[in-house]
């Protein structure tokens, strides 16, 4: 693999754009789905597809070999995390517009940017610490703290859904960045997989009869708990491209986040904002209103200074390096 810093970061920032652009046909697939089927069947089907074709990743980078790890603990933790930021968004995705659910999940690149201080040792500056507050600052814009709950149309507690999303979303990808050094991208894609179908047929075991979901009149909680139904044939076209982005974003983000820093790669997370948009208003007719816009912006605005000071910092550590040889 070449390993000059700035091809490896163009790599990096090329495999973040194709996984986000999946992710965001994922999140549309998925909405579109939620009236009729409970979350963690999809999850169930979309993941056990995504393993099947992370398995001929996995050969094209080493054979089932790779599979092996000395750090199975931090593996788990690493595959809860992406549980519980894909069973957060996803309920909250069932009930309020697509666009809204991705700017308040657009929190985590403001999180990993904070997450890499401590976790991975990279340095941020005042500059950029000053832009993560905006962005911040976008995310309580969004969250509309001056109006009361019924004029919101929706529990305040599904608007914090995606907030916890992001936040475990970026303990993911710090993780990532760390277990990269020494596992293979399409590994730790099948890790995520296995994990996905192990927690979704637990789901499956105590809740698949939808017991749980009688009576209840909250569309999240229906989301969450109904019962299975075996897809019609249209339907299951749906499903394999599930499937078939859950393989490609396991793979895309987990090599984005091995071959460059987080900050450099993070704010191009960003582009999944304008795509939300798009797929809201083709599909469902729906636009984000003021604050959401108000909201976005200052999110883009910071994530985009970020990216322009991180750029600038690799451009003076490349003269460095150039001038030593």
């Amino acid at each position: 693999m070449n390993t000059d810093p700035k091809n490896r970061s163009s790599a990096g920032i090329v495999f973040i754009l194709v996984g986000m652009l999946s992710i965001s046909i994922n999140d549309m697939l998925i909405k579109q789905l939620s009236d009729g089927y409970p979350l963690h069947q999809m999850v169930f089907v979309r993941s056990a597809i995504g393993i099947t074709f992370g398995l001929l990743l996995v050969q094209m980078e080493g054979g089932m070999t790779i599979l092996k790890t000395r750090q199975p603990v931090l593996h788990i933790v690493r595959g809860l995390m992406v549980v519980i930021s894909n069973m957060s968004f996803f309920v909250a995705l069932a009930v309020i517009p697509l666009a809204d659910a991705t700017a308040l999940f657009f929190a985590a690149p403001l999180f990993i940017t904070l997450l890499s201080i401590p976790v991975l040792g990279e340095k941020v500056g005042p500059l950029r610490m000053g832009a993560v507050i905006v962005g911040f600052v976008g995310v309580i814009v969004m969250q509309r703290p001056w109006e009361a709950g019924d004029d919101l149309g929706v529990n305040r507690v599904v608007l914090i859904m995606p907030l916890i999303a992001a936040l475990t979303y970026a303990i993911l990808q710090v993780m990532t960045r760390k277990l990269g050094a020494t596992t293979k991208a399409s590994a730790l894609s099948i890790y995520i997989q296995g994990m996905f179908v192990i927690v979704a047929a637990l789901f499956w075991l105590i809740a698949g009869d939808g017991r749980f979901a009688e009576g209840v009149d909250d569309s999240s909680i229906q989301f969450l708990l109904r019962a299975w139904v075996w897809p019609p044939r249209g339907d299951w076209w749906l499903f394999i491209g599930l499937g078939l982005n859950s393989a490609v974003i396991g793979y895309c983000l987990a090599q984005a986040y091995r071959l460059t820093d987080a900050a450099t790669v993070a704010p191009f997370e960003y582009i999944g904002l304008p795509l939300a948009v798009f797929w809201g208003w083709l599909l469902w007719s729906d636009l984000p209103d003021l604050p959401i816009w108000i909201g976005m912006a200052l999110i883009v605005g910071a994530g985009l200074f970020v990216f322009l000071r991180e750029q600038q910092r690799a451009r003076q550590v490349s003269r460095v390096w150039v001038k030593r040889r």
